[in-house]
């Protein structure tokens, strides 16, 4: 079919259009026409392309989201290597990495530059991302990973709007084309001839939009994103465009190589913006580092102002001479450092205390405190974590208190100020009963189970137990295993992710349902129909059918994921895993004693006696038939033959968050090349890698001799 001359020319138009209202809106904030006139010029162009599929580029407005879900991401090898960045964390640490570059530079040149300065930019606390553009055109889109080799993710970026499908052409062209060119600073040196590029910047996730994801996954039962930086990497590693394109990703590029690079660094950020890039326009080029603090301190004080989060400011040699003479150490660029800015915190005043009920029966103290900003939001409730923590403090209701963000999330309680105190405070004391069934509450002690008849009776006595001290548990439980509370957290965690993962059956349905009493257990969900659900409130018909259709499509699920849900003490999602690979059946799991139970690899005399005693009693096993007389099929997957690594029959405890992958993400990668994860460090693990903001693991692990190592080595591992 031949097209007509005229469709030609009104689609080349229509995507110059679109493309330059895309940069006003994405790039320069300055939207010129409204939502309207702007579909109504999309919708012109798909409905010619429709007609028309051999009109489609790759460069389309309209191929921004298409394709069906990936299955996995592949491997792309960077053509520039991808660095990070050291840091500081005081204005000593900035002389120091002022004068070392200050003395290479004199060696190189025979004397300290004079006309040496820098580009303070903000480090938006996101995810690096590599982009590569063949003749203007964009050909891949990649994760920083070990900085040689990333993850394709070209798709999804595609779906964010500040990305230039195309860079933008010389200005001739775009007049004969009839697009008015968008007013932008004229680069300093003609490097778009050529059209090869590669640009990194940090895709981004707006304030507000994080804290919807999170309220739509606490609502899910899903943990929530601790972190922007692991809410960005979460949604670019989904393997459905179509979600990442619904959760409005931004992208400010920061660095450019070209065949022709600009000679500074100022320079270069005009450079990305004339190519049609979002940059931060808050840099600065600062003559010395007097002037450079001055910068730092202004966006500490200032950072909630963006939309997007700022962890602190990267400072670069502005000339590009001096950057090349300067080179890079092993892993970081000399001519480069990010200035952290110190966690946020704040002071505030305890009003209460509230105990919250978990699904093992586990007691949390959370305080209720006056309400004080940190990090751009007014926090109200922080945890204390439990009693023990809450005497490590010494925190009394009425006490003023230091509050820390932790990620510039997570809300926790740093210190007591008691210099304040005026003898009004009063003591927290330590629950005696369930704040919701109101049964006694106590600590769990694994050695009362060795007494005559016990599971654990046929062991030798340990030295704690010979000397007559219990092993008692921090926390404090409810004693009462019918306790509502902890029945529907073992249904929201039964329903969750990592568990049966029922799409749509999320913690505030899961309550609706209970509250309704068309469920008590989790085997009663198996059993629910559209007619129940249609005439209760938040149901509409397909909303329901919906629910009806993930119910029945979950029933088919893997030994692992039916043991993890069953919400065993002491069991999570590894402990199920290796249970799952070493019985290869329910029955053979609930059959076994404790003796066989330990010779499963990381498992010990706490977690067996836990093992058993779930499948002695009588309601747990009556679940177990009734999720199999529900229609619950288990999948019993052969074992796999692991691939022969490095890390082969290794054990790694993560902790922290990690930049280039989700938690999950990395556990696969482990099991998937023959290593195993654990959640609790101990003489036999081999590795802890330690993300970003490592919590009580790592110091374990120095304590104990093992291994840490960070997220670039953790690559290396596995290549």
């Amino acid at each position: 079919m031949s097209i007509p001359k005229e469709l030609q020319s009104r689609v080349k138009k229509l995507r110059a259009q679109v493309d330059d209202l895309r940069y006003r809106y994405h790039v320069l904030n300055d939207p010129q026409v409204t939502d309207a006139m702007y579909e109504g010029l999309m919708d012109e162009l798909r409905k010619i392309e429709n007609q028309y599929p051999e009109l489609v580029t790759p460069d389309s407005p309209t191929q921004r989201v298409a394709g069906k879900p990936s299955e996995k991401f592949e491997k792309v090898t960077h053509t520039v290597t991808q660095w990070s960045f050291n840091d500081a964390f005081a204005e000593e640490d900035m002389v120091d990495w002022e004068e070392r570059m200050l003395k290479i530079l004199e060696k190189e040149f025979g004397e300290r530059p004079k006309d040496f300065d820098y580009v303070c930019e903000l480090k938006i606390d996101g995810l690096h991302m590599v982009l590569t553009y063949e003749n203007g055109n964009l050909k891949t889109a990649a994760t920083r990973g070990d900085g040689k080799v990333g993850e394709d993710v070209t798709t999804n970026i595609k779906t964010i709007w500040s990305v230039p499908l195309r860079l933008n052409l010389p200005l001739s062209k775009r007049e004969r084309e009839g697009v008015a060119e968008v007013s932008a600073p004229t680069p300093p040196t003609p490097s778009r001839a050529e059209g090869d590029y590669v640009v990194e910047g940090e895709v981004w996730l707006d304030k507000k939009m994080l804290e919807k994801i999170n309220e739509d996954r606490e609502k899910s039962g899903e943990p929530l994103f601790a972190n922007p930086r692991n809410a960005a990497a979460g949604t670019i590693r989904q393997l459905d465009p179509a979600v990442v394109a619904a959760r409005k990703l931004s992208l400010t590029a920061y660095d450019i190589s070209s065949a022709n690079a600009p000679n500074t660094q100022a320079e270069e950020l005009l450079e990305l913006k004339n190519l049609g890039f979002k940059t931060d326009m808050n840099w600065k080029v600062c003559k010395n580092l007097d002037e450079v603090f001055k910068f730092h301190d202004f966006w500490r004080k200032n950072k909630n102002s963006q939309p997007f989060w700022i962890d602190g400011v990267v400072i670069k040699v502005n000339q590009k001479k001096y950057q090349n003479a300067l080179g890079f150490t092993g892993k970081a660029p000399r001519w480069a450092i990010a200035y952290k800015f110190p966690a946020e915190q704040g002071t505030t005043k305890i009003r209460e205390v509230i105990w919250g009920v978990g699904r093992t029966g586990a007691i949390t103290p959370v305080a209720v405190m006056d309400p004080v900003n940190l990090a751009g939001t007014t926090v109200t409730h922080a945890t204390l974590h439990n009693f023990d923590e809450i005497k490590r403090l010494g925190v009394k209701i009425g006490d003023s208190v230091v509050v820390e963000k932790a990620g510039d999330i997570i809300p926790k309680v740093i210190r007591v100020l008691d210099k304040m105190r005026t003898g009004e405070e009063k003591n927290i004391k330590e629950p005696k009963h369930c704040p919701i069934c109101g049964n006694e509450v106590s600590r769990r002690n694994s050695p009362l189970l060795r007494g005559a008849g016990g599971v654990l009776a046929h062991l030798p006595l340990t030295k704690r137990e010979r000397e007559g001290v219990a092993d008692v548990s921090v926390a404090l439980y409810c004693t009462n295993k019918n306790c509502y509370a902890q029945q529907l957290r073992r249904i929201i965690y039964f329903v969750s992710k990592r568990a049966f993962n029922i799409d749509g059956l999320g913690k505030k349905i899961v309550e609706h349902l209970v509250k309704e009493g068309l469920i008590e257990n989790a085997a009663d969900i198996f059993t629910l129909t559209k007619g129940d659900l249609e005439p209760l409130e938040r149901f509409a018909e397909k909303s329901a059918e919906n629910l009806v259709e993930a119910i029945a499509a979950a029933k088919k699920v893997t030994l692992a994921r039916f043991i993890n849900a069953l919400g065993i003490a002491h069991v999570g999602e590894e402990t199920a895993i290796r249970l799952a690979e070493y019985f290869q059946s329910l029955e053979k799991i609930m059959a076994a004693d404790i003796a066989e139970l330990e010779k499963v690899s990381d498992i010990g005399p706490q977690v067996s006696s836990s093992i058993v005693e779930f499948f002695k009693d009588e309601k747990n096993k009556k679940l177990i038939q009734n999720l199999l007389k529900n229609g619950v099929r288990i999948e019993v997957q052969s074992q796999k033959s692991k691939l022969q690594s490095q890390i082969s029959g290794q054990t790694f405890v993560l902790t922290g968050t990690l930049a280039t992958m989700s938690r999950d993400q990395a556990k696969d990668k482990i099991r998937e090349l023959g290593g195993a994860v654990s959640e609790s460090v101990s003489k036999k693990t081999d590795y802890v890698v330690a993300g970003e903001n490592s919590g009580s693991k790592a110091g374990k692990a120095k304590k104990l001799g093992v291994k840490i190592i960070d997220e670039s080595a953790f690559l290396q591992l596995l290549k």
